[in-house]
């Protein structure tokens, strides 16, 4: 295959509007370029816009069939839908709502968060959505945090609380072959900032206990994917934030953790990242980090052009010495691995 056709295959990619057509950038690079995925929005904040890509549950059906038909590969469809706050698919579109992870976090037991999990992995697969960037696995450390503690995304400060929730989560989608992602690696839970709107730096505020939820759901091979954060912490990497970090991914997440899946980035079009870094310099080094797919939401910044941008970036960086062939190869490998047991039609 073509360099820039496999390249492609390690990107998502988010795209604007509800429908598509012969024309549309998304299905250029899914025809010419390969994109291994795309990522749907409710909203366009680029434009400030209440409505993007999900208008009604038909809608979205016919969207996600028309993506994947004009696709030779497989094609991850992935969406953030987590419960409360962070939910893609809301109430007054038709679709079911689920409690935020911090109200279930406070039941008894993880039945409540089974039946949550369980209705939206069912909504997901009937629609065709293959990849739920949920459940988030940071602690509740800092409750004032102003991306997750305020918004109750973490199911509790307690890491085996947050595991058997997690575990719950995950098992409900496997059932729907929907798989699952999560994050944000290291722990994104003490944080005092948010990463979408500049640099965070915990350093200060992190503990060891954040990657326990990690460490359990690897060591009972619960984990289909992991997404990193873009935050900076000096005590495991004095240069670069987590996602631009080989000694915390390819070193922390990889070989003390021992896990060899696959590692998504959260979104490289964040401030963290775009305010510090050009996006040759930014995907060369999430690469060699030992990221695997990384995403451009194509939702805080718009550009149409992004998919072959970034895949020029990657040839670039491999021509240069900047990201090794082995270190490609590995990404490509682990991509077309977890691709190989995707649900190819909605049910």
């Amino acid at each position: 295959m073509h360099l820039e056709k496999q390249i492609g295959q390690l990107l998502i990619v988010g795209m604007q509007g509800p429908l598509v057509t012969t024309n549309s950038p998304i299905i250029r690079d899914i025809h010419t370029r390969n994109l291994g995925g795309v990522i749907l929005f409710d909203r366009f904040l680029h434009e400030k816009q209440p409505d993007n890509n999900i208008i009604s549950h038909q809608q979205v059906k016919k969207l996600v069939h028309d993506l994947r038909d004009n696709a030779e590969r497989p094609l991850l469809i992935a969406v953030d839908q987590e419960g409360g706050r962070v939910n893609r698919f809301k109430a007054e579109r038709g679709f079911p709502v689920t409690p935020t992870a911090g109200k279930l976090g406070q039941t008894t037991g993880t039945e409540q968060t089974t039946i949550a999990a369980e209705q939206t992995a069912a909504m997901l697969a009937s629609l065709g959505i293959n990849l739920n960037l949920a459940p988030v696995v940071d602690l509740d450390i800092f409750p004032d945090n102003p991306i997750i503690g305020r918004h109750q995304r973490s199911f509790s400060s307690d890491p085996a609380e947050v595991t058997a929730h997690a575990m719950a989560w995950i098992t409900a989608h496997r059932q729907h072959r929907v798989k699952t992602c999560i994050k944000h690696f290291p722990g994104h839970g003490s944080a005092h900032a948010d990463s979408h709107l500049g640099f965070v730096d915990i350093s200060n505020h992190w503990h060891n206990d954040e990657i326990i939820p990690y460490q359990n759901l690897i060591d009972r091979d619960m984990v289909d994917a992991v997404m990193t954060g873009h935050l900076y912490n000096r005590t495991l990497d004095q240069d670069f934030p987590a996602t631009l970090s080989h000694q915390t991914v390819s070193g922390l997440l990889r070989a003390e953790l021992n896990y060899d899946g696959v590692v998504l980035s959260d979104d490289m079009q964040m401030r963290a990242i775009t305010s510090h870094y050009g996006l040759e310099e930014a995907v060369c080094r999430a690469i060699n980090a030992g990221i695997d797919l990384l995403i451009f939401g194509n939702n805080l910044d718009y550009d149409p052009d992004i998919t072959n941008k970034a895949i020029r970036a990657i040839i670039k960086g491999l021509r240069h010495g900047t990201i090794t062939e082995e270190t490609l190869t590995a990404a490509l490998e682990r991509v077309e691995k977890f691709k190989r047991s995707l649900t190819v039609e909605p049910h």
